[in-house]
């Protein structure tokens, strides 16, 4: 429960602050253009509002709502999710957003989108500022990877190391769950990987049916390969009481063999699904002999193992240094998910979306300022991104009219911008039921 509420907390400060930021983006437009604004809430108020004021000799009200779905800044003259029609059946005003010309109703539009987005990179500017980043050179992880059957079925194998993608030197995996998923990516989108295996370069290809997706299917599509040497037993565990000791190496459970730790977890688990408590260990110390085990309801054996000692690689940034590293990594995640949004149109990418339980389990189960930020960075890029696109209702959409007036000279009617506006929120609503469904399924069955 207190992971929960942990997780939940993240969610709604950074959602909260992504929420004011993208307003504040239509919101500062509208006043440098001379738009009024009836409202700018963080939350919705449908019938009241737990917190509003409203400034002396100031045309808008500010609050805050009580259902935290979102928020929204209500632009006089302007369509939008509130449906509010009853300014457009009178003479257009001055300070209306419909009296304004094309050009500045489009800045207003995208206004949100643009600061969603410079607030992504000046989070990851200020991460690099405050904690730098790290990562691990993998040509100095000599034990290599275990990799599950998917990539088996390609062709990698345990203990290969990957040296080179598409040609190109491979060396930085970081250590940031934003980050830590490019290896996957470029893996996906490559012809063919290099690996070495038992000191030789072995080239694999990669084929086109590898999505990124489909490559956790069958387990993490590749891990650290950690030796199953032991390097400590707890005092009367199963382990102790078999005669297993530090030093010793296990190469063998249950007549499974095992080269890795990867391989004892994953044994183990199957062994506790068949509740198979007693069980043989194969044991190489000076020799290879055979003994024993029973365990507990806990199925543990009380060991653990030889951790890899790999350098990690810190790097830091000066103030000035950190915005166009920043401002790198921000466009490096942004082309990241733009590249794998495709998958949304699958099958198994529609199972994938979902709300706030999907956001929420993003963010660390303990608090960590380091995570938070990096995960509201990129959760504003996603936000922006999601708001360009071309669909009625969302920014996108009121930007593809915008251009095609810019274009052709001609202003949509406000019937049919009501209309569209419709449409569009009733998209919006099938992907929300759709998100909430699969976060459901996900988290209760």
């Amino acid at each position: 429960m207190e992971i929960f509420f942990v997780r939940a907390l993240q969610l709604l400060m950074a959602l909260s602050l992504l929420v004011l930021i993208h307003e504040f983006g239509h919101f500062i437009f509208a006043r440098l253009f001379k738009v009024k604004v009836d409202k700018f809430y963080l939350f919705f108020d449908w019938k009241f509002s737990l917190f509003k004021w409203k400034p002396k000799n100031s045309d808008t009200e500010y609050g805050i709502g009580w259902i935290p779905l979102g928020g929204y800044c209500k632009i006089a003259g302007m369509i939008d999710e509130s449906m509010d029609t009853e300014q457009l059946n009178k003479p257009a005003e001055p300070w209306e957003y419909r009296s304004k010309p094309a050009w500045q109703r489009l800045l207003i539009i995208v206004g949100g989108v643009m600061f969603n987005l410079i607030l992504a990179l000046f989070i990851y500017a200020m991460v690099l500022f405050t904690w730098g980043d790290y990562y691990t050179d993998m040509h100095s992880m000599k034990n290599g990877f275990v990799f599950n059957e998917t990539a088996q079925e390609i062709g990698f194998r345990n203990g290969d190391l990957i040296v080179e993608i598409d040609g190109e030197e491979a060396h930085k995996l970081y250590q940031d769950k934003v980050r830590g998923v490019n290896i996957l990516r470029d893996i996906c989108n490559a012809d063919e990987v290099t690996v070495l295996r038992e000191g030789k370069k072995v080239a694999i290809a990669i084929p086109d049916t590898l999505g990124l997706l489909n490559m956790n299917k069958n387990g993490l599509f590749m891990q650290e390969r950690i030796l199953s040497c032991i390097d400590s037993v707890e005092t009367g565990s199963p382990a102790a009481l078999a005669g297993i000791a530090k030093g010793d190496r296990i190469i063998a459970i249950d007549c499974k063999p095992v080269d890795s730790w990867n391989d004892l977890k994953r044994i183990m688990a199957s062994l506790k699904e068949e509740g198979k408590r007693t069980f043989s260990i194969e044991v190489e110390r000076d020799s290879v002999f055979e003994i024993t085990a029973s365990v507990d309801t806990t199925f543990t054996l009380g060991v653990m193992p030889v951790l890899n000692d790999y350098p990690l690689i810190h790097n830091t940034y000066g103030f000035f240094e950190s915005f166009p590293a920043g401002i790198q990594f921000g466009l490096n995640v942004l082309e990241g998910y733009v590249s794998d949004f495709k998958y949304v149109f699958s099958s198994e990418g529609a199972k994938s979306v979902g709300m706030f339980g999907s956001i929420g389990s993003l963010f660390p189960a303990e608090w960590d300022w380091h995570e938070f930020w990096l995960m509201s960075a990129f959760l504003s890029i996603i936000l922006a991104f999601m708001n360009i696109l071309p669909i009625p209702a969302l920014d996108g959409g009121h930007a593809v009219f915008l251009i095609a007036e810019m274009i052709t000279g001609r202003q949509p009617s406000d019937k049919f911008m009501e209309r569209a506006q419709m449409v569009g929120m009733l998209l919006i609503l099938g992907l929300f039921l759709l998100a909430t469904y699969n976060d459901i399924t996900k988290f209760i069955f």
